[in-house]
């Protein structure tokens, strides 16, 4: 029960990693909050997931792309459960498209919502625990995109450097106050955002191929390194960045 006593925010928490780590955090002991956009039936199902092993939960509707939605969810969450000691900034999109023609509102879009919107989430969720005097955690999931590109994927390789780089600039702007700031970095992991790239059995057998323990990720797989980062036994851990791709990033052969 590392989380035991703490709420934790997780954005994009109606699938995926999100829901992963949301439903994670309270088999630890937390109330958790998410947000979600659009998928009011996976809201509904994660929150039901989260009471059933005796936590309190609470889902609230917004698009992370716009910065009132920031203040509306930190707001809820902290009325509702009674404060705010972690925030997980999960949402984001990834529409595979190719550079030399890529539409402006695809570009723009994408940024708002993984860049900006984990700005504001953060931000809003700092301001919150620097209120309450308590400390607290920021985590951003990352990808092993802000380390390595992708000839599709130059809208989102950015958003999530940026990321990583958010934290490490706020790891130190919020350390007076025993905030801690890091980023996960999950390699391919299985979700609804690479479904449709990963339908080749080609592609998949490649990507696998890759990995040094054989095989592609899978949500769960982010559940205990957040859970660490987010838990005292990280509590000398900020401005720093996890690997969670099973070895991908290390294999040059």
């Amino acid at each position: 029960m590392l989380l035991e006593g703490r709420n934790v925010l997780v954005t994009g928490g109606s699938a995926g990693i999100g829901r992963a780590i949301a439903i994670g955090a309270a088999r630890h002991g937390a109330d958790v909050a998410i947000n979600f956009y659009d998928d009011e039936a996976g809201a509904a199902s994660c929150v039901a997931a989260i009471e059933a092993l005796g936590r309190r939960a609470v889902a609230v509707c917004g698009d992370v792309a716009d910065p009132a939605t920031a203040e509306a969810f930190v707001g809820a969450a902290a009325e509702v459960l009674g404060g705010v000691d972690v925030m997980v900034s999960n949402a984001g999109i990834c529409p595979f498209h190719s550079f030399l023609d890529m539409p402006v509102e695809l570009f723009t879009r994408t940024q708002q919502v993984n860049l900006h919107g984990g700005y504001f989430m953060c931000q809003a969720a700092a301001r919150q625990m620097v209120s309450q005097g308590r400390g607290g955690a920021l985590i951003a999931i990352s990808s092993i995109s802000a380390l390595v590109g992708g000839e599709f994927q130059t809208h989102y390789t950015p958003t999530k450097a940026g990321l990583h780089s958010l934290m490490q600039s706020a790891a130190i702007a919020l350390g007076r106050y025993d905030i801690r700031c890091n980023s996960l970095l999950p390699g391919t992991i299985l979700t609804d955002i690479n479904k449709e790239d990963l339908a080749d059995p080609a592609k998949r057998a490649h990507m696998e191929a890759r990995i040094p323990l054989g095989r592609l990720g899978v949500p769960d797989d982010l559940v205990g390194p957040a859970v660490f980062l987010a838990s005292d036994m990280a509590r000398y851990v900020t401005g720093a960045a996890l690997l969670v791709d099973g070895g991908a990033f290390v294999n040059l052969q």
